[in-house]
Parts: C-alpha cells; sequence; structure tokens
C-alpha cells in the first residue's frame, strides 16, 4: 500500500501541473481530494491493514494528502496571478473616465425623528437620561407596581435571559427607577429614549424590537394639568402649532390616573381617512401621574412629591407621520425604502 501511495502521489501532481484551466483545475480536486477519491479510500481502509503497519501507512497517506492540498493552494493562486496579468496586458483602462460617485450615507428613518423627539423635549428644560438595555426583573417590573404574577405582565411578552430574573428590557420605564434612585430628593425633568424588546409575532403592525421614549417630572405641586399641559405643548412643537389634542382614560400599572393621547389626524385634518382608520384621531403616546408606589421605590416622599410619565414610540409617530403601512420596513434594509428620508 505504500508503495500505491508513492504512485499515486507523483500521478496527482503530474496531473495537477496539467491543468490549464479553472474547470480542469476543479476536475482535479474533485478526482484527487473528494469524498470518492482513491487517497479517501485508502485512509478508510487503515482499519483492514495489519496493525504493526497502520502507523507508517496513516502518517504517509496525511503527507500525501497535504501535498495534494498545497500544490492545488499554490495551482489556484498562480491561475488567478495569470488571469490577472492577462487582463492588464490586453484589456484597456480609460484613466480619464470620471469615478464613480459614492453614495452618502443618511439618518434612519426612526433615528431622525428620535433625534427630533429629543431635541424638542431637550428645548423643554428635559436632560437626556440614558439606561441599560439589559434589566432585573426588579427594575422592569417589580419597582414599576407589577408584583410578579399580578395580570398586568401579560401585557409585555418579555424576553427572559438563561440568567434567572434577568430580561431584555420590555419598555423604558425601569430607567425611572434609576434616575430617581440617582436624584432624590432633588426635582427631576428627564426623557429616556432608549430600545425595547418584545416576544411578539412579528407582523406588519408589531416589531420584536423598537425605540421608546420615555419621559419623567418629579417635583413637589405637579398637577395632571402640568402632564396636558407639557405635552400639548410637545404635540404642537413636533406636528404642527394649530393640532388638535384629547386624553383618553387609560390604565397603566405604573401611573394613577392614567391617559392616552391622541393628536388629530394631520393627514386628513380630522376628515377621517385610513391613517387614522376614519376616526379622525391619532394615538401618539400612553401617560400618567406617577403611582405613589412607584414614587416611594424611586426614593421620594409621596406625600410631599408628585410627578407624571409618559411614554411614545418614534417609529409609531414616523409610521403616522409618512403613511408607512408596514413597521418591518425599518429593520429589512432595503435602500428603496430607507433612501426615500
Amino acid at each position: 500500500m505504500l508503495g500505491r501511495l508513492e504512485s499515486l502521489e507523483q500521478e496527482g501532481l503530474r496531473d495537477l501541473s496539467a491543468a490549464a484551466d479553472e474547470d480542469a483545475l476543479q476536475a482535479w480536486k474533485v478526482r484527487y481530494l473528494g469524498r470518492s477519491a482513491e487517497l479517501g479510500r485508502v485512509l478508510d481502509g487503515l482499519r483492514t491493514a495489519p496493525k504493526e503497519e497502520r502507523p507508517a501507512l496513516g502518517k504517509r497517506a496525511n503527507q500525501v494528502k497535504q501535498a495534494f492540498e498545497s500544490a492545488f493552494e499554490a495551482r489556484q493562486q498562480a491561475m488567478a496571478a495569470g488571469r490577472l496579468e492577462r487582463s492588464l496586458q490586453t484589456e484597456r483602462l480609460d484613466v480619464t473616465l470620471p469615478g464613480r460617485p459614492l453614495a452618502r450615507g443618511r439618518l434612519h428613518p426612526a433615528t431622525q425623528t428620535l433625534r427630533q423627539i429629543v431635541a424638542i423635549w431637550a428645548e423643554m428644560g428635559f436632560q437626556v437620561y440614558r439606561s441599560r438595555d439589559v434589566e432585573s426583573d426588579a427594575f422592569n417590573f417589580e419597582l414599576l407596581n407589577i408584583p410578579a404574577h399580578h395580570p398586568a405582565r401579560d401585557m409585555w411578552d418579555t424576553f427572559y435571559t438563561t440568567t434567572p430574573g434577568v430580561v431584555l428590557r420590555t419598555h423604558t420605564s425601569p430607567g425611572q427607577i434609576h434616575v430617581m434612585r440617582e436624584r432624590a430628593p432633588a426635582p427631576i425633568r428627564v426623557v429616556l429614549p432608549g430600545m425595547c424588546y418584545r416576544y411578539e409575532q412579528v407582523s406588519a403592525r408589531s416589531e420584536i424590537q423598537f425605540n421608546q421614549v420615555e419621559g419623567l417630572a418629579v417635583g413637589r405641586h405637579i398637577t395632571f394639568g402640568d402632564l396636558k399641559g407639557t405635552l400639548t405643548a410637545f404635540a404642537r412643537r413636533f406636528f404642527n402649532p394649530d393640532v388638535r389634542t384629547r386624553f383618553r382614560a387609560a390604565h397603566f400599572p405604573f401611573t394613577e390616573p392614567s391617559a392616552e393621547m391622541d393628536v388629530e389626524c394631520f393627514v386628513c385634518r380630522g376628515s377621517r381617512c385610513a391613517v387614522c382608520k376614519y376616526t379622525g384621531w391619532l394615538e401618539v403616546l400612553g401617560s400618567g401621574m406617577v403611582h405613589p408606589t412607584v414614587l416611594a421605590n424611586g426614593g421620594y416622599d409621596p406625600a410631599e412629591f408628585s410627578g407624571f410619565a409618559f411614554g411614545m414610540g418614534p417609529e409609531r409617530i414616523t409610521m403616522l407621520k409618512h403613511r408607512i403601512e408596514d413597521i418591518r420596513a425599518f429593520w429589512s434594509n432595503d435602500l428603496r425604502f430607507l433612501e426615500q428620508f
């Protein structure tokens, strides 16, 4: 068998040097290094060889295989270099042609909306506070007045990690506890932008990840009227100075009372269209007065302090503003969509 390996090596290297093009090179590879190649059958047959001959046969077979592989790679590189050389010698290159312009990058539409939202809140005296994407169950739920087994947990489809008690945040509200504990008992006016994650069925209206902008104001004598006036002022700055707003009663475990804010449809100006589902109104955010339990968990005495909070989604607002019908377009990286912005 050693003699056959010797002759097989000589035969293979001779055939490789005779390969004149890429097709012949690939045919050689299949014949000498493929699954049904003779060298492979030799290696498979080592089990039936005499025990004392196996080490020498195995060593020699591997040497032949390595020789084939290195010779094949060298031959392949030589062919590529030859093709390049022939191309340079025979093809004409017009150096006077103008270069191809590089496409300019631009901000993602969701990022554009996010920056516009944050800039408006900054003008209104709110600081930007960033919190982490990976949270403990305590910060994501319990300290926000959502204890274990509370039915409100069904409102959020949570990504749980392999570490017990650690989740991907389902909303930016955990940042409220972080910032309150850092700054108590001082007054607070902050917005908390960030990415949220929910284990939902991806569809035209829902995604497993999305941006959110949380807002929080805590101080003495803050009222629901302050919340309503602040959010109305934001809507007029973001949409248009004449936009109408309305507040509807809602329920969130971490605010009491709670409300959702609608704006008059800026597409049809209230005359009813498909964007507003023929209601004349568009829901843009949820809000409410910070629940006393949440204030206490953040380090504030609810008897002395009050506050309001709100949350809005830049992707949803962008969809409404530009009549985008499928939220999956934001993360599909389709240039036909992105270049419109």
